[in-house]
């Protein structure tokens, strides 16, 4: 009965929410509720939500102390070159910019936390994409899922709580899995281009001003443009700064609508970026570059909790480039609602996750998955595992999936001959999945600072993101991983 429920729990609240039915923070607190009710044990339902709450706390603190810490270093112009590095690239191309944005998130999600990752690469793309008028949800489905790829990495938490729950060596794991997630990862650049493809053949070929000179100096001026968002008043014709789409041959198959009306929507927040902001800090760039290396350094090692980390980086980033303390004020308000939205929605899944924990429905829904392996599939262990990998991540948290179910899946292959490691490296194929789930908090900062609904991202993304998990699977099995 458990186990019909909480499948029923969990297809109630994503229908929902993907038909817009409920906001994800009213469907993950009341959804939860009505359920642990019907199992007969709503007298219960503080404790569980209490319990949720207490596990999910550290993660709201780290939340909102990295939202503040990354929001100042964005406001100081931390990121700002890198920001023109990647617009070079992208420059007004759909097809650049999508794969840009896979690039950017590869690459900070080097630093192991999809939070981080996400507040970066939204910052930075986030008003080329409202120039241009391109989907944000293409934004929020490559960057998730460029993110998930990376996340295995061995200080990005499943590896080593597969090392953990097996009692094996992170490096053993992930090492020898790393073809395969360069693989997932060329998978992830080629579907970016086939989505920049699909967003071109959309809009039409764009281009940011009235000039095509190929120089640095146009280069430059042109990332300006989408930096700080120029073209008010604009007519949309290409003379005033706006996009303007055309056919190849250069008359126009297709145009985009204007983004320089007097009123715009947005253009308060493609001001974001502007070169020429008061809250820049150039003296302190160094600094501030400094800073971050050794937060994130700090980070890696583990050297203390990361909501401690945060909560003093941020601390010391705002006493240092804002001493004052009207200023510091100033910036904690403007990051505000992204705090609020990003904590509220965490100690909302805290009530999802302690009812699905605290009512036993998540074993229950395991166990009977596990026990539905057909004894002819022993042997294949490996390959069931990475399977039921791609849904019970998606469905679960992490820590319920590794100390929970993969030790099962572990004594079951075991009796077969399967070795706990291939468990182990199977078990980190449905990642690209896993960070699209609503179980996962970051996705909320990523979704939340995009603007784009929680339904649309995962009605979008999910599709994506199960097939990278595939190609995944399907490379580790070709070179003989799993």
């Amino acid at each position: 009965m458990l186990t019909i429920l909480g499948f029923v729990m969990i297809a109630t609240f994503l229908v929902l929410i993907m038909m817009k039915k409920m906001s994800p923070m009213a469907a993950l607190v009341l959804i939860p509720a009505l359920f642990c009710v019907l199992v007969g044990q709503g007298a219960h339902l503080g404790d569980y939500v209490l319990k949720g709450i207490g596990d999910l706390a550290p993660t709201a603190a780290m939340l909102m102390f990295a939202i503040i810490y990354f929001g100042v270093m964005i406001d100081v112009g931390l990121f700002d070159p890198v920001v023109r590095g990647i617009l070079k690239f992208c420059k007004a191309d759909p097809v650049r910019v999508v794969v840009g944005t896979a690039l950017l998130a590869a690459i900070v999600s080097l630093d192991g936390d999809g939070s981080t990752t996400f507040m970066i690469t939204v910052s930075a793309l986030y008003p080329l994409y409202k120039r241009l008028k391109m989907s944000l949800v293409v934004m929020t489905g490559v960057a998730a899922t460029a993110n998930g790829v990376m996340n295995t990495l061995p200080w990005g938490g499943p590896t080593a709580r597969a090392a953990t729950a097996l009692k094996l060596d992170a490096g053993d794991i992930f090492v020898p899995m790393i073809p395969a997630l360069a693989v997932g990862l060329v998978a992830v650049f080629a579907l970016a281009y086939v989505l920049g493809r699909r967003e071109r053949k959309r809009l039409g070929v764009l281009t940011l001003g009235d000039t095509r000179v190929v120089t640095e100096a146009a280069d430059e001026r042109e990332s300006e443009q989408v930096l700080v968002g120029v073209g008010a008043g604009g007519t949309g014709d290409g003379t005033a700064g706006g996009p303007r789409a055309s056919g190849g041959n250069g008359t126009g198959s297709g145009s985009a609508p204007s983004a320089g009306g007097p009123q715009d929507e947005g253009d308060a927040d493609l001001q974001v970026l502007d070169p020429h902001r008061a809250t820049l800090r150039p003296k302190l760039y160094w600094f501030n570059a400094a800073l971050t290396v050794a937060l994130l350094t700090l980070l890696i090692l583990q050297a203390l909790p990361i909501p401690v980390l945060f909560l003093l980086g941020a601390a010391l980033a705002l006493t240092v480039n804002f001493p004052h303390m009207k200023d510091q004020k100033a910036r904690v308000a403007a990051h505000a609602e992204n705090v609020l939205n990003v904590s509220g929605m965490v100690f909302a899944a805290a009530v999802f996750t302690g009812v699905l924990t605290g009512t036993g429905m998540v074993e229950h829904m395991a166990r009977w998955l596990v026990s539905g392996i057909p004894d002819a599939l022993g042997p294949h262990m490996g390959l069931v595992t990475g399977v039921l990998s791609i849904p019970l991540t998606y469905f679960m948290s992490n820590d319920g999936f590794y100390f929970g179910i993969v030790p099962i899946l572990a004594e079951a292959g075991a009796a077969h001959g399967v070795a706990p490691i291939e468990i182990a490296r199977a078990s980190l194929v449905g990642q690209a999945l896993h960070m699209s789930s609503p179980l996962v908090p970051a996705v909320y900062v990523l979704v939340g600072m995009a603007k784009v609904e929680f339904g649309d991202h995962t009605k979008f993304t999910v599709k994506w993101a199960a097939l990278t998990s595939l190609v995944v699977l399907g490379a580790g099995l070709l070179f003989g991983i799993l």
